[in-house]
C-alpha cells in the first residue's frame, strides 16, 4: 500500500505573486488595445488633442470654438450637421482621463464585442438622437414659456450621450449578472446628475441615449459575422436538405 501523498503549501509570496498577476492582467483586459479598439483607441486620441489645446490655447479662442460646436438650439437650425460633428470632439471639462475609463468600460468592451462599425454606429446614434431630443424638449419649453429663451444658447458640448448609448448596448451582450450590474450603474449615474443637477438638456438625454443602446439589443447580439456565420450554416446544411427531399 502506497503512503498518501503530502500537501505542499502554497507559499504566501507565490500566492500574493498570483493575486496580483491576476488582478494586473484583468485591469489589462478592461484597458484598450490598438488590435481590438481601433475606434476607442482613435476617437480617445482626438479627445485628448481637443483636450490639450483647449488647456495651452487662448481661451477666448476655445470658447469661441466650443459655441461654433455646441449643439444648442441656434446651431442646430443654422449648421445642424457641423454641430452634431464637432459637439463631440469636445469633453464636458478640463481633465481627459475620467473618459480614458468611460471608454474602457463601456466603448472598448463594446467594440471587441460587435466590431468597430458598429460600436461607432451605436455611438453615433446615441450623440445625435439624444441631442436632437433633449433639444427638442428645450425648444417646446421655450416656446410654452416654460423655459428662459437663453437656453436655446446654453453651451452643449461632449460625449456623454454616445457612451451612455455604449453602456446600454454592452448591457445588452452580456450575462445577467453583468447586465444588471451594468443597468445599475448608468441608473445610478443619472439618478445622481438627476439630483444634484437640474439640468434640462442632460436630464432628457442622459436616459434618452441610455434607452437609444438598449434599443440596439436586438441588432448588436449577432455580433459583426452573424450573417456570414448563418449564410456557412445555410450551406452546410444544403446537401443534407436535399437528401432528405429526395
Amino acid at each position: 500500500m502506497s503512503a498518501p501523498l503530502a500537501l505542499t503549501p502554497v507559499p504566501y509570496g507565490a500566492l500574493r505573486y498570483g493575486l496580483r498577476g491576476w488582478l494586473l492582467a484583468g485591469v489589462g483586459r478592461l484597458l484598450p488595445t490598438p488590435r481590438q479598439n481601433r475606434f476607442a483607441l482613435g476617437y480617445l486620441a482626438v479627445l485628448l488633442g481637443t483636450t490639450v489645446f483647449s488647456r495651452l490655447a487662448d481661451p477666448q479662442l476655445v470658447h469661441r470654438l466650443q459655441e461654433f460646436s455646441s449643439t444648442d438650439g441656434h446651431n442646430l437650425l443654422h449648421r445642424p450637421v457641423l454641430a452634431l460633428l464637432f459637439s463631440g470632439v469636445w469633453v464636458a471639462g478640463p481633465v481627459w482621463m475620467p473618459y480614458l475609463w468611460a471608454f474602457a468600460l463601456t466603448v472598448a468592451p463594446l467594440e471587441r464585442r460587435v466590431g468597430p462599425w458598429r460600436a461607432a454606429g451605436v455611438f453615433a446614434a446615441g450623440h445625435v438622437a439624444a441631442t436632437l431630443l433633449s433639444q427638442a424638449v428645450v425648444a417646446v419649453g421655450v416656446a410654452t414659456g416654460r423655459v428662459q429663451p437663453s437656453a436655446l444658447d446654453a453651451l452643449d458640448i461632449g460625449i456623454s450621450y454616445g457612451v451612455l448609448a455604449s453602456l446600454g448596448a454592452l448591457a445588452g451582450l452580456l450575462r445577467p449578472p453583468g447586465r444588471l450590474l451594468a443597468l445599475g450603474a448608468a441608473g445610478a449615474l443619472i439618478a445622481h446628475q438627476y439630483l444634484n443637477d437640474q439640468d434640462l438638456v442632460t436630464g432628457v438625454g442622459h436616459p434618452a441615449a441610455l434607452l437609444i443602446g438598449i434599443s440596439l439589443w436586438s441588432r448588436l447580439r449577432g455580433g459583426p459575422g452573424a450573417g456570414r456565420r448563418f449564410r456557412m450554416r445555410l450551406r452546410l446544411r444544403r446537401p443534407e436538405l436535399v437528401a432528405a427531399n429526395g
